[in-house]
């Protein structure tokens, strides 16, 4: 779609005259666009050719289970329709300690939030993959671990492979981490709502709070949100994570966070290959040792 015809169509989707978009950076799968419209609203789109048609919908419905959490900040969805997505647009300033601490209090409070089930009840989407979610629903928080292994590791590893983004070798050794996961994963953790792609790109820091975008939202183990953002080198992460347990302790995290960044480089290995597919195995083998059983 050319940057015309997409201005045209967020123009009419949100009920202006006409527009200008221009492209910005920061996405590694969608194309994405500042709009400046006629009536003077600036809002942000996305694009993605050849995407499900759920697509979008599914990360729309992601932002609002945020946001009805009431914790953390959400730009608002404008539109959503099979090929585009529409938001608020949020204005990025210099992330600094005081608004780590700051997201790390709110994500305290997100994560203290319950979710019915592990997954979703509707579709659901890492970057471009599809995430399944079982039926019936898994909740006790005793399954978390072979949902995990099952739903999320086995699949992007599954897909891993295909790609040839990983080696037999280092497959094998996440084959051996799923099947020990009951004996890494730690206490049991009651599903609970989290972000679920929280790298560090998808933090927009703001002077009074701080936005989160590209959802992959569902109800799964807080650790993960965690993980990723000190696997993405979080601006202060210290300060964040800091905050983060003053409100909600979780003794022994360091140790769990190979296993809980380990599905976010899984699907890099899938989609990108290179380095992700040992750092797979690296992290496989990290896990395995922290819980003492490589």
């Amino acid at each position: 779609m050319s940057a015309t015809g997409l201005a045209r169509r967020v123009a009419a989707l949100t009920g202006a005259g006409s527009g200008a978009a221009h492209a910005v950076g920061g996405g590694e799968i969608c194309a994405a666009y500042r709009v400046e419209l006629d009536d003077g609203r600036t809002v942000f789109a996305k694009t993605l050719a050849d995407a499900a048609p759920d697509f979008f919908a599914a990360e729309a419905a992601g932002l609002d289970l945020l946001r009805t959490t009431g914790a953390v900040a959400i730009p608002g969805v404008l539109a959503a329709v099979p090929d585009l997505l529409v938001l608020e647009w949020v204005e990025a300033e210099e992330p600094t300690p005081a608004r780590a601490e700051r997201l790390g209090r709110e994500l305290a409070a997100l994560h203290a939030t319950p979710a019915p089930r592990y997954g979703t009840r509707g579709p659901l989407y890492l970057g471009p993959v599809p995430l399944r979610t079982p039926v019936p629903a898994v909740a006790d928080p005793g399954g978390w671990a072979a949902f995990h292994a099952e739903y999320r590791l086995l699949p992007l590893l599954r897909l891993a492979r295909d790609s040839g983004g990983i080696s037999p070798g280092d497959a094998a050794v996440v084959e051996r981490l799923c099947a020990a996961i009951d004996e890494v994963a730690g206490e049991p953790q009651p599903p609970a709502v989290i972000h679920g792609d929280l790298w560090a790109g998808n933090v927009l820091w703001g002077e009074a709070r701080s936005h989160l975008i590209d959802p992959a939202a569902q109800g799964g183990h807080p650790e993960q949100d965690l993980a990723f953002l000190e696997l993405s080198r979080c601006p202060h992460a210290d300060r964040l994570l800091a905050a983060y347990e003053e409100v909600r302790p979780l003794p022994g995290r360091a140790a769990r966070a190979p296993l809980h960044s380990l599905h976010h480089i899984l699907i890099h290995a899938a989609l990108f290959g290179g380095s992700y597919g040992p750092q797979s195995a690296a992290a496989a083998r990290a896990a395995l040792a922290a819980a003492g059983s490589a």
